[in-house]
């Protein structure tokens, strides 16, 4: 379980096809990329420690959870802080996501650690299972340092949608503003701008996409007509 606040933005290491699965290496994110000072009192695990991660870890990588399937001593000359993760992605995680074909050495990627029992709940309940792919469609400045980004659904996926309601896009919380057929718009703030990969999304980037938990419960124990 996760939250969808996430802990930091990093470039994919490596990324390999192995089989009819692939392996991903990504490195450990260092106390400039976490932003430790920016979060006193706590505000999700990076809050009030480095990062660190063990083997078995669950990870969401732009909202797919992973596991941490093995540590590795990063290159020399990339002067990291901690060791780099390795993750084996199955058939099925690259059937259900953006990696096969756009996942490469240098593409950023946000990154958050599991929820913790006691820790704070800043975002929503994000299960770090991709229900979809959609695509982004537009920016536009927000005027206040933030941006406003237009995204498109797939048929179907539109149904939870829902104004002012909460959607994971990459691993991002976010709010659905101004819900329309399969588009919405999400505002982000400056922070938020910053600290993940929005930074550096354009117009047909694929996304994935999580809908909200408590909705898709709903959905399923709801009788249908």
């Amino acid at each position: 379980m996760f939250t969808g606040l996430v802990e930091a933005a990093v470039p994919i290491r490596s990324y390999e096809v192995v089989g009819t699965g692939a392996r991903l290496i990504l490195p450990s994110p260092g106390e400039a990329d976490l932003a430790l000072e920016q979060a006193p009192g706590g505000w999700g695990p990076s809050s009030t420690e480095a990062w660190s991660a063990s083997i078995g870890d669950s990870i969401a990588v732009a909202g797919a959870c992973l596991t941490v399937a093995e540590l590795l001593d990063p290159p020399a000359e990339a002067g990291a802080s901690g060791p780099d993760m390795a993750f084996d992605l199955t058939a099925e995680t690259i059937e259900r996501t953006w990696f096969r074909g756009r996942a490469a050495a240098g593409t950023v990627v946000n990154v958050e650690r599991a929820l913790r029992v006691g820790d704070r709940l800043g975002g929503h309940m994000v299960s770090g299972h991709v229900d979809t792919l959609g695509s982004a469609v537009g920016r536009r400045d927000a005027g206040d340092g933030g941006a406003v980004f237009s995204f498109e659904v797939p048929q179907g996926f539109e149904r939870y949608l829902v104004d002012k309601g909460s959607i994971t896009i990459d691993g991002i919380s976010l709010t659905v503003v101004d819900p329309r057929d399969r588009c919405f718009d999400v505002a982000v703030i400056p922070h938020t701008l910053n600290r993940t990969h929005l930074a550096h999304l354009t117009s047909g980037d694929p996304i994935h996409l999580e809908a909200d938990l408590i909705a898709k419960w709903v959905e399923r124990l709801t009788p249908q007509p």
